[in-house]
């Protein structure tokens, strides 16, 4: 096989001929690794939010019948996919080897012993889980023991040593939307989160404001009713809306009513399907929509807009932007009112 496909996993894939990894129904996760990739000793699994959800409630909101759930896509796929979502998450574990052709320098620096994130998607990287050790729904993680391939042209994330494991993974997981709502505020502009009582909704929420500043504002759209009462205690929050995004009149008109005239932008990171119209509908004619959640349906965006004649740019989210990373990590550090909220959530417990 050519070394360039080699570079990207398809000589991973078992089925169908010639897809990619994240394409693939099946992915060959068996050892040895190649010299090509990174085998990585796993202990945690990040389920993507919409992911976790729809495996949790599919399976009456129990624990060990969701764990399970999770484990059989694996042993049956290679790999983490969701067969509803499509969406998998990312992983936590230690580099046990780096193949001899792996000229990737972010990977080629790396070294065994060293505590990583992969900062690529479940969806593609060949993993094989050996045991279930524990199963934390609230922070949809699975404790685990097993390896997993990262391939050539995957990225991952040497783990900071002043920031707490499971809070930096937490970050990690969804550090593509900070960084493009980066890219995407401009100071003065009116912003709406709507999913915002979750980790990438909290770093969506720290990072627009940052951004819009003073003349700008923020808000953020929230279900929960706990999570609206966390989000109304923090300072680069201007308010807060509590409803559901699936109503999508009711809640467009609420986020409208708040910024005025609507939104320059909305970021969409709620983990449930059905949220689509309701961003839409409380964007600004030429606003901008920016769909980071995976339970989107890109068709209902397009169509629904088209339906209901909304000139609006529609984003897809993508999980990488050049040194998101980096930037996500930095926000940790810079805020302790953004590192405190994340820390109650998302940080390891025994």
């Amino acid at each position: 096989m050519p070394a360039a496909d080699r570079h990207l996993g398809l000589h991973r894939v078992l089925e169908p001929a010639g897809a990619l990894p994240q394409q693939a129904l099946r992915l060959d996760a068996e050892l040895p690794a190649q010299p090509e990739e990174v085998l990585i000793a796993v202990s945690s699994l990040n389920v993507d939010s919409a992911s976790f959800h729809q495996f949790f409630e599919s399976h009456g909101q129990d624990s060990a019948r969701t764990g399970a759930a999770i484990l059989e896509v694996i042993a049956k796929r290679g790999k983490l996919q969701n067969p509803v979502t499509g969406s998998g998450g990312m992983l936590i574990g230690t580099v046990k080897k780096v193949g001899s052709k792996v000229t990737n320098p972010d990977l080629k620096a790396l070294k065994p012993g060293d505590r990583v994130a992969t900062l690529v998607s479940l969806t593609l990287t060949p993993l094989k889980i050996t045991k279930l050790l524990r199963i934390l729904p609230e922070m949809e993680r699975l404790e685990v023991e097993g390896e997993a391939i990262l391939f050539n042209s995957g990225i991952a994330a040497k783990l900071p040593d002043d920031l707490e494991e499971g809070l930096a993974l937490a970050a990690l997981d969804v550090c593509g939307a900070p960084a493009q709502t980066a890219r995407l505020v401009q100071p003065g502009m009116k912003v709406a989160v709507v999913g915002g009582g979750g980790k990438s909704g909290l770093l969506c929420l720290y990072e627009a404001k940052k951004r819009a500043g003073a003349t700008g504002k923020v808000v953020a759209f929230e279900y929960a009713p706990e999570a609206c009462a966390r989000l109304r205690q923090l300072s680069f929050v201007d308010e807060v809306i509590e409803g559901n995004a699936r109503e999508a009149v009711k809640a467009s008109a609420a986020i409208r009513a708040a910024l005025g005239d609507g939104a320059d932008l909305v970021i969409n990171v709620a983990n449930v399907t059905g949220t689509e119209m309701s961003c839409i509908l409380a964007t600004k004619p030429k606003g901008t929509v920016y769909f980071f959640s995976m339970a989107t349906s890109f068709t209902a965006a397009a169509l629904g807009a088209e339906g209901v004649a909304a000139d609006v740019q529609l984003m897809i989210g993508n999980g990488y932007a050049e040194g998101h990373a980096e930037l996500t990590l930095s926000l940790l550090r810079e805020s302790e009112e953004l590192r405190t909220i994340l820390q109650a959530l998302y940080e390891t417990r025994p």
